[in-house]
């Protein structure tokens, strides 16, 4: 990767590592569904700043669609899941468990994009990944359905919301400057969100902590806005499989980030789970041809 494209998969890493923690702060004083809105809305705003500067080409009428599809799987679900799940997971927990989206990916790669067959290596590191999985949740299994297993099932269902987006994104707006493809879906989950604040929480309270507001606006622009903008680039830049790397950082800055901040435990369960899934993610996207461009690698996968 060229030094912007490092410089890109870093951000990406510790910013978008980092929000689990914001979350948890927000959480404090806001409701899943509020502090995602308001988020949401700072960083639409950012991208429509961005967009009148950098004068990008417009994406057509028939893209609206698209972007429908996006802000649902890419952001207002996953994020309303992952925000609403971190009530009741550490935040440790929730980087570790949404690392789990490129195993997702991989395996819905299978059936929709024409990619390369499951070979040994890769299944070994589904595997892998999968045993990370049930040791992070090894406490809940054959009881009744706690409120933690609930929001370790939430991060998980972002996990795959996420590698259904990606998998659509890579076919249908991979065009797109990424300015108008961060926007576009900005958009559509600035609707969805503000239509189920209002409708199931009437008027939303802003809130009234400094804190919650540094929380809002660093999640708004740094990790929505900036970040967003940035994963597009990366992604045509390097392509898919190498742009979702970027995951493996997110575990390590999160659970460190909850130790030192939120006084979370580290448990021996965090350290194990987290490696397997860490590492059977590693396998499953180690066998990449690097001479590939990043077109060659969308078409092949």
């Amino acid at each position: 990767m060229s030094l912007r494209s490092w410089f890109k998969f870093i951000y990406l890493g510790v910013v978008w590592g980092a929000t689990f923690l914001w979350i948890k702060i927000g959480l404090e004083e806001l409701s899943p569904l509020t502090f995602t809105a308001l988020r949401l809305s700072v960083a639409l705003t950012g991208l429509i700043i961005l967009l009148v500067f950098t004068r990008p080409r417009l994406p057509s009428l028939s893209n609206g669609w698209d972007f429908l599809v996006l802000g649902i799987f890419n952001i207002a679900l996953p994020f309303l899941l992952i925000t609403w799940s971190e009530q009741h997971v550490t935040s440790g927990m929730a980087a570790i468990l949404n690392s789990t989206a490129p195993l997702f990916t991989m395996l819905l790669a299978q059936i929709f994009v024409q990619d390369d067959r499951i070979s040994l290596p890769k299944a070994l590191g589904l595997l892998a990944g999968f045993a990370g999985v049930v040791v992070l949740v090894w406490d809940e299994l054959g009881g009744a359905m706690t409120d933690q297993r609930w929001g370790q099932i939430g991060v998980l269902a972002a996990s795959l919301s996420y590698s259904i987006a990606i998998i659509f994104a890579r076919r249908r707006t991979f065009q797109l400057a990424p300015v108008v493809q961060a926007l576009g879906q900005n958009f559509f989950a600035n609707l969805t969100v503000w239509g189920l604040a209002f409708g199931l929480e009437g008027s939303p309270n802003l809130p009234r902590l400094p804190m919650t507001w540094l929380a809002i606006l660093w999640l708004g622009i740094m990790a929505t806005c900036i970040g967003t903008v940035l994963y597009y680039g990366l992604l045509k830049e390097v392509g898919p499989t190498r742009t979702t790397l970027v995951t493996y950082l997110f575990p390590l800055v999160g659970v460190i980030l909850g130790v030192v901040f939120l006084q979370e435990s580290l448990d021996w369960r965090i350290l194990l789970g987290g490696g397997l899934i860490i590492s059977g993610v590693a396998v499953v996207n180690s066998r990449i041809n690097f001479k590939k461009t990043p077109t060659e690698v969308i078409q092949n996968e």
